[in-house]
């Protein structure tokens, strides 16, 4: 992977990661959905700014993803993506103190060394 794959990678990364932090904070404003509410607060998401927000980065992590597709194998490029569930689980623990049980480290331990075999070059 060149150093601009690299970088459409992080991208698409960092701003899928983004539209998940903002879905969250937005969430936590939402509130619980339960089934006598679950039409109001699907009506009430686009008064929310944070999910707005959150669908933006999102938009804007499928944007670079496509041109990454354009430049790389989508074997390399959809295996590579699964950093999102890294960066998402680091997310949740610094910024919504979220617990990480040593399985869940033991598991994203597994995604980043399969991240590094698929995208190693001999």
């Amino acid at each position: 992977m060149t150093p601009q794959e690299f970088s459409l990678l992080l991208m698409s990364v960092l701003a899928s990661v983004g539209g998940q932090f903002f879905l969250k904070l937005g969430a936590i404003k939402l509130g619980k959905v339960s089934a006598s509410n679950a039409l109001g607060h699907i009506l009430s998401i686009i008064t929310i700014p944070e999910l707005i927000g959150g669908l933006a980065f999102y938009g804007l992590g499928a944007l670079t993803y496509i041109l990454l597709l354009t430049r790389v194998n989508l074997s390399i490029a959809a295996p590579s993506g699964s950093l999102i569930y890294v960066f998402s689980v680091m997310l949740g623990y610094f910024f919504f103190k979220e617990s990480i049980p040593p399985s869940r480290l033991f598991g994203l331990s597994f995604i980043m060394l399969g991240v590094i075999l698929v995208v190693w070059k001999k």
